[in-house]
């Protein structure tokens, strides 16, 4: 899916990067050109919409197509491919310096980004091996059934009429992951195994039980559980038996063992590519993994006399093993978390307008996974609501607790999901009625997943955690992803194992075993998607200092978060030429003065 959703998509929605023209009158070229990005823009969009309505409707786009999904057809892939090629062509011969300085320039910026990083990673033929235990469709079509609009006639046709495509989607899948094993493009053993073991728990359920048939607890109207449960029993589940024995018979004896990526036709190149496409920075993996060292080392330095003072020990390795499996450091049980979960989003909620300007409309909840996800390590993640405020986001938490959960990592996860995390900033997106929509759905990892990572350590100067345990556990949360950055190009370009990662994170985080081994795999399934959350946040932090050291006395820490985000989710380099336009002014200002 073009701008992978992840499940949890954020909002991307820009404004102009520097003041126009003196003269307020843009030249004939510059209005041409302006018309140019606009026209593209709009039909990218439609046509993004159009072919890829689950995207829309995971990132809360009004009046998407609500009765179709995605043709994921190797054919309209293909397909979809030619119509990207011709786009990028008819905007490159747009000049970037005719619409500079205009609302313009952060939409061509965010398509030109959307274009050639789409076209950049297609090396990486991910179209051949799309299954995924953590964001594959047996975790995506479930999750629509919390989503899907409903409550009248015309919408419950519709959402009968998407449930009855679901079959035809699992065949597609079907297909593509056995030309995949026919062109040497598989994901490896044990994920196609983990995906196994999530379809035997879904197909031992009734079909009124099913995930599948979730919907028809949202809509009272007379028949419509009949119907949603009778195209579970009679066509999805029939299907989902059909991809489980294909997996079992065909798939999985032909899938690889390794899991490097480079184990695959051009991996290296596509590792590449995918780092580009997911940081918007183009950067060598090797100097990814050396970036990583020195980053846990760092925050290492820092946690060894926190340590100390607080748990009376700087033996990090020691420490760590304590809070995950002390029982004073860790959950009595599912309902706890969820508590202490929704205490953390009050308390940030409320310290919101302090430190942000600009305040989202929107609510945000906390929406425990389902059980079948939590036994394959559901990942805390983030699905957009809606800027009308009529679908809160939701905060998708694991609160699975066997084994029990250590307790330090949970509220920085809560302020990265949530406030001042992805939720504030994706609801600011959203929420901005005049910008182009394709700058305010689209996700761009390295800023969206930097500026959550970024907001669980603004969550300290806020003043939100609510003990020393949980202080520590947001540097453990740091660490999490400083070791991103050190196992992700380690397992797939520089020959490391399962295990050899799964050591390192054991000995450098202080997530539980589960969590670390979930977080593993998902790396090996998801390749460098994981390098872009600290890429991103030691970004936004350089240009939080360059602010405070250019503006002195006057920076505002409410204005520069306010600059940050009224651009949103967009690529860094776009952030950078936005932050330094404004400090530009700013000092222009102070010069005419």
């Amino acid at each position: 899916m073009p701008r992978r959703i992840a499940v949890l998509p954020c909002a991307a929605f820009l404004v102009a990067c520097a003041a126009p023209a003196a003269t307020g009158v843009p030249s004939p070229v510059t209005a041409d050109a302006s018309r140019q990005v606009d026209v593209l823009a709009d039909e990218y969009f439609e046509g993004w919409v159009r072919s890829f309505p689950l995207n829309a409707l995971f990132s809360g786009v009004p009046d998407a197509p609500n009765e179709s999904l995605s043709d994921n057809s190797l054919a309209a892939v293909h397909a979809w491919q030619e119509r990207e090629d011709r786009w990028l062509a008819r905007l490159q011969q747009v000049p970037a310096e005719a619409v500079r300085g205009r609302p313009e320039e952060a939409t061509y910026g965010v398509l030109l980004e959307t274009l050639e990083a789409a076209r950049q990673t297609r090396v990486c033929r991910a179209e051949l091996w799309p299954l995924d235990q953590q964001g594959g469709w047996q975790i995506t079509l479930p999750l629509v059934s919390q989503l899907q609009p409903l409550g009248s006639e015309r919408l419950r046709a519709e959402a009968l009429t998407r449930w009855r495509a679901m079959p035809r989607y699992i065949d597609n899948e079907i297909g593509n992951l056995r030309e995949g094993l026919r062109a040497g493009y598989t994901q490896p053993r044990a994920n196609a195994e983990a995906v196994l073991a999530q379809l035997d728990d879904i197909l031992t359920l009734r079909p009124g039980d099913s995930p599948f048939a979730g919907l028809a607890a949202r809509d009272s109207a007379p028949g419509f559980r009949d119907s949603v449960v009778a195209i579970v029993a009679g066509q999805i589940l029939p299907a989902v038996r059909r991809y489980r024995a294909f997996l079992a018979s065909e798939y999985i004896p032909g899938t690889r063992t390794a899991t490097a990526l480079t184990a695959l036709p051009h991996g290296a190149m596509c590792y590449r590519a995918l780092v580009r496409e997911y940081t918007t920075e183009d950067l060598d993996p090797l100097a990814v993994h050396q970036l990583g060292l020195r980053q846990v080392d760092a925050l290492e330095t820092e946690m060894r006399p926190i340590a100390r003072r607080s748990f009376g020990t700087d033996d990090l390795p020691v420490l760590f093993e304590r809070l995950r499996t002390d029982g004073a450091f860790t959950f009595g049980s599912r309902e706890e978390i969820i508590r202490t979960a929704e205490a953390a989003v009050a308390r940030a909620k409320a310290a919101m307008p302090t430190w942000f300007g600009r305040l989202p409309r929107a609510d945000v909840i906390v929406d425990p996974c389902l059980s079948f996800e939590e036994k394959s390590g559901c990942p805390n993640s983030y699905v957009s609501g809606t800027p009308d405020g009529k679908r809160p986001g939701r905060w998708r938490i694991n609160a699975g607790n066997s084994p029990p959960q250590p307790r330090a990592p949970l509220e920085g996860t809560a302020f990265h999901e949530t406030i001042p995390g992805h939720h504030l900033q994706g609801s600011l997106a959203q929420e901005r009625p005049d910008a182009h929509p394709i700058t305010r759905y689209f996700w761009f990892s390295g800023f969206g997943e930097g500026w959550a990572l970024y907001a669980e350590r603004l969550a300290l100067d806020m003043g939100i955690y609510s003990s020393e345990l949980a202080r520590f556990g947001e540097l453990g949360e740091q660490a999490l992803r400083a070791a991103r950055l050190v196992v992700d190009p380690g397992l797939h370009v520089m020959g490391w194992s399962r295990q050899q990662a799964l050591d390192y994170m054991v000995a450098h985080v202080p997530e539980s075993h589960a969590v670390l081994e979930s977080e593993v795999d998902r790396y090996i399934s998801s390749p460098a998607q994981a390098t872009s959350y600290m890429v991103g946040r030691l970004e936004i932090e350089r240009l939080r200092q360059e602010a405070r050291t250019r503006l002195g006395s006057a920076f505002d820490i409410r204005e520069f978060h306010d600059k940050v985000l009224e651009s949103g989710c967009i690529p860094l380099p776009l952030l950078r030429g936005h932050i330094e336009a404004w400090l530009d002014a700013r000092a222009e200002q102070d010069r005419g003065r």
